[in-house]
């Protein structure tokens, strides 16, 4: 374990979750790709040494925020999917929750655009790529479900109306 500036210790769990916070947070103010481990260890007020003790490389710092953002919007499209009337409701609510979570988390948005942006592969981009591809199928299986129950149009191209769903998202970050 690691101590805080106020000396207590905090469990590696915390840290790294910490660190995702710290990550996100810089991202808001800045270009994620600028941000170095110096910056998150000074954000954080812990030495780079105690980073590099949760996190192998900067690329695991970045994978690890891009997991934070995959489990938090794929839990918010799960309970989207219990909680509402119908499929369309189900996809306001998610467009919703979205939308909301970019606000509360302005950094996001900036992080997924600049792994998508990098010119070699990561694994930071890839598991950007891994959430959008699981986003996307959620999306069209809402989708699907409007279509059989006669709420969307049958001739609906299920892919397309959800690719174009994130692209209005993007679009209203951006």
């Amino acid at each position: 374990m690691n101590k805080t500036s106020s000396g207590t210790r905090l469990p590696a769990a915390k840290r790294r979750e910490t660190t995702v916070q710290a990550v996100i947070d810089l991202a808001a103010a800045q270009n994620p790709a600028e941000i170095t481990t110096s910056d998150i260890a000074e954000k954080m007020k812990i030495t780079q040494g105690a980073l590099f003790r949760h996190f192998a490389t900067k690329d695991a710092i970045w994978q690890a925020v891009v997991e934070w953002v995959t489990r938090r919007l794929l839990s918010r499209v799960d309970e989207a999917a219990r909680t509402a009337a119908s499929p369309l409701e189900a996809l306001e609510v998610v467009f919703m929750a979205h939308i909301e979570s970019h606000g509360q988390h302005a950094g996001v948005p900036r992080i997924i655009f600049g792994e998508l942006q990098r010119a070699e592969d990561s694994p930071a981009k890839r598991a950007v790529r891994e959430f959008m591809g699981q986003y996307v199928g959620k999306l069209q299986a809402f989708i699907e479900q409007g279509k059989a129950g006669g709420e969307i149009g049958p001739d609906v191209n299920a892919k397309a109306a959800a690719t174009l769903f994130v692209g209005m998202i993007q679009g209203l970050v951006v």
